[in-house]
C-alpha cells in the first residue's frame, strides 16, 4: 500500500564515537543502498533526560551530522533532518496520547532500566514517561515499513505496532467502508477477487499468517487500483478498517559490540571512548594505555586474552591470522601487550582516514551541513503533511 521505507534517529547528547559507528552507522550506510532511509537527529528525546541542560543539545546536533556526513551517510541518498523541524511529530504524538493506555508505556522494559541506570536525574516526568510514545509518532509519521534495532529496542517496536494497531481501529471507520471494500474487489478481476476473497477467510477465520502475506503480495501486483481502493483492500484483509498508520517492523541489524577502553560500554560519560574523528596521536596514547590481563604484570608472565579489553578490539578489527598471533602470542608470553595493541591501532587509524577527509570539507564550510538538513527537513515535513492529513481527517479534525 504504502511504499517501504526505513526511519531511525540518535539523541545528540555528545560526540559520536567507534561504538556508535559499529553499532548503528555501519547498518545505515548499508540500508541506504537498499531502501529509501530517513535518519533524524532526536533533538526532542534529548531533552527527556537532558531538560535541565540543554545546551549540549544544539552543539552535538551539528556534531552529529557532521560524524553521520564522515562515516559515509550520503545525503543523495538518505534524508537527513531535525526532528523539531518537523512539529508535524509532536501533533501526532499528542494525537495520538489522548489513545494510548498509561499502562503500555509504564511496561517498556527500557523505562524502569534508565530510571535506575540515570539515578542521579529526575526522571519522574511525563516527558521521559511518554518517550516511546514519541518514539512510536516519530516512525508512524512517515509510515516507515522498517526500524533498524538491537534485540532491546524489539519492545519499542511491538508499542509502536500496537498502537498503529489500536488507532486504525478507532479511527478507520470510513462510511460505507464494506461496501467500497467490495466494489474494490470486484476491479481485481473475477480471478484474483476469488483468491482475495478465500485469502481473507484463510486468514480472518484459521488465522493463517501465510494468506494474509499472499493476499498483500497479490495486492502490491494489482497497478489497475488506486490508491483508495488499495488501502481499502489492505484494510478489508485484516478486518473492516482503512489502514491510516502502518504497522512497522523491526529489522534486527547485525552490530559488533565494541566496548570501551576499560571493557565496559563505550561511553563517553564513563571516559573510555574514542571519538569518531579522533587523532592519530590521541587514539595511539589511548590504545596504549588501555588495561589489558591483570595476570600479565611482568612481559615475561603468560596472559589469557578472554581476560583482556584489547581481545575485544582484535575481534571487531582484525583478520583470523592476527587473532591466532594474540591468542598464541598472548598465552605463551610471547608477545608483550604494546606489540598486541599495534595491529588494532593501525586498523582504528585506517577506518578513521577517510572519515577525517569526508568531514574537512563540512568543517571548512559549516553552511554546506546545513542546507543538507535545510533540504531533509523539507523532503521529512512533505511526508509527514501527509500523513497529518489523513490523520486529522479520520479523528474529525479536518474542519476549518
Amino acid at each position: 500500500m504504502y511504499p517501504d521505507r526505513v526511519v531511525s534517529g540518535m539523541r545528540p547528547t555528545g560526540s559520536m564515537h567507534l561504538g556508535h559507528y559499529h553499532g548503528a552507522l555501519k547498518n545505515w550506510i548499508k540500508m541506504q543502498t537498499e531502501l529509501p532511509c530517513l535518519f533524524f537527529v532526536a533533538d526532542w528525546h534529548a531533552l527527556t533526560t537532558h531538560y535541565d541542560d540543554p545546551t549540549v543539545i544544539e552543539r552535538s546536533t551539528w556534531d552529529m551530522l557532521i560524524d553521520w556526513l564522515a562515516a559515509g551517510i550520503d545525503p543523495s541518498q538518505s534524508t537527513l533532518f531535525i526532528q523539531s523541524r518537523v512539529p508535524e511529530h509532536a501533533e501526532l504524538h499528542l494525537l495520538l496520547s489522548m489513545a494510548t493506555p498509561l499502562g503500555w508505556l509504564e511496561r517498556v522494559p527500557t523505562y524502569k532500566d534508565q530510571i535506575e541506570n540515570l539515578a542521579n536525574k529526575d526522571l519522574a516526568t511525563y516527558g521521559f514517561l511518554g518517550y516511546p510514545l514519541l518514539q512510536a509518532a516519530d516512525v508512524l509519521i512517515y509510515r516507515a515499513s522498517q526500524v533498524p534495532v538491537g534485540e532491546d529496542q524489539v519492545p519499542h517496536i511491538e508499542m509502536m505496532r500496537e498502537i498503529a494497531r489500536r488507532f486504525n481501529h478507532l479511527y478507520g471507520k470510513e462510511k460505507g467502508f464494506e461496501e467500497k471494500a467490495q466494489d474494490a474487489v470486484k476491479k481485481l478481476g473475477s480471478k484474483r477477487a476469488k483468491l482475495y476473497n478465500e485469502l481473507r477467510t484463510e486468514y480472518q477465520q484459521d488465522g493463517k499468517d501465510e494468506a494474509l502475506e499472499q493476499a498483500k503480495a497479490m495486492l502490491d501486483d494489482a497497478q489497475s487500483l488506486s490508491m483508495g481502493d488499495r488501502e481499502r483492500l489492505f484494510g478489508y484483509l485484516e478486518g473492516s478498517r482503512k489502514l491510516i498508520l502502518v504497522e512497522p517492523q523491526s529489522r534486527l541489524t547485525e552490530a559488533a559490540r565494541l566496548p570501551g577502553l576499560d571493557g565496559r560500554k563505550m561511553s563517553k560519560s564513563y571516559g573510555n571512548s574514542i571519538a569518531l574523528r579522533e587523532d592519530k596521536d590521541s587514539v595511539t596514547k589511548k590504545i596504549k594505555t588501555m588495561p589489558t590481563d591483570p595476570a600479565r604484570v611482568r612481559r615475561s608472565d603468560a596472559g589469557d586474552p578472554a581476560r583482556c579489553p584489547v581481545w575485544q578490539f582484535h575481534q571487531v578489527y582484525s583478520d583470523q591470522p592476527t587473532r591466532e598471533w594474540v591468542v598464541n602470542g598472548c598465552k605463551s608470553a610471547g608477545i608483550g601487550c604494546i606489540e598486541c595493541k599495534q595491529p588494532v591501532i593501525d586498523a582504528i587509524i585506517k577506518e578513521q582516514e577517510p572519515m577525517h577527509e569526508r568531514a574537512q570539507p563540512y568543517l571548512d564550510d559549516p553552511s554546506l551541513v546545513r542546507a543538507i538538513v535545510a533540504d531533509g527537513n523539507d523532503a521529512a515535513r512533505r511526508l509527514a503533511l501527509e500523513t497529518m492529513r489523513d490523520v486529522r481527517e479520520a479523528m474529525g479534525l479536518a474542519y476549518s
